[in-house]
């Protein structure tokens, strides 16, 4: 028996195998996931990490993260406060929400560990191409609300299942770091446990706010 990593339920079934894992899907909030016991460990996972170049400067990457950062900047007031947490190795989005006037903090677990961060809340937290890595989504998803002031805005950039046909020869879960596996639903599902406004913006921005 293997229970939700999000939503802690037990009714988990088979989803998809390949010849490197095996995808389990929760029937109540729908994410996809790998069994903990075929997940990286930490130190095979910080080496896959250690390979991504994210330049500032790479104006390819710049207009990559301006589909999140242009529609967070359009929600939030001037002067805003955020954190981007999940910032890897080379920050970038902090840089471009910096660069239009806001005031951003970093946490990354392996690149900026700095811990007091966590210890404030936001206006706003970003975490780009985060959220499919997550171990522990529901502990770290909880420790999101708890960051985020009444109001504020949580911004997300992840690549969304589908279905199990599309899932098949979906490259994003040939990615060993890639562990849980979000949709459409599952965000509605959270959204509305949570009491929070959702928003999609194209295929795979999630914008949630704080309504409570």
């Amino acid at each position: 028996m293997h229970t939700c990593p999000l939503c802690s339920s037990e009714h988990t079934q088979d989803y998809f195998s390949d010849k490197r894992r095996d995808y389990l899907q929760c029937q109540q909030c729908e994410l996809v996931f790998v069994p903990a016991e075929q997940r990286l460990d930490a130190k095979s996972e910080k080496a896959h990490y250690d390979l991504h170049e994210n330049d500032p400067s790479d104006q390819g990457y710049r207009r990559f993260l301006s589909r999140i950062a242009d529609p967070v900047v359009d929600r939030i007031e001037p002067e805003s406060n955020g954190l981007d947490f999940g910032c890897g190795p080379g920050p970038t989005l902090s840089l471009m929400l910096e660069e239009r006037g806001h005031h951003m903090s970093l946490y990354d677990i392996y690149y900026h560990p700095d811990e007091r961060v966590l210890d404030a809340t936001y206006d706003f937290l970003t975490a780009t191409e985060v959220i499919e890595h997550l171990y522990e989504p529901n502990k770290v998803w909880q420790q999101w609300l708890n960051l985020v002031k009444p109001n504020g805005w949580i911004g997300l950039m992840t690549k969304m299942v589908i279905d199990v046909e599309a899932f098949a020869n979906w490259h994003y879960k040939n990615d060993q770091t890639h562990v849980v596996f979000f949709s459409r639903q599952t965000f509605r599902y959270l959204a509305e446990r949570d009491q929070l406004e959702l928003e999609f913006i194209g295929n795979d921005v999630i914008l949630l706010r704080k309504t409570r």
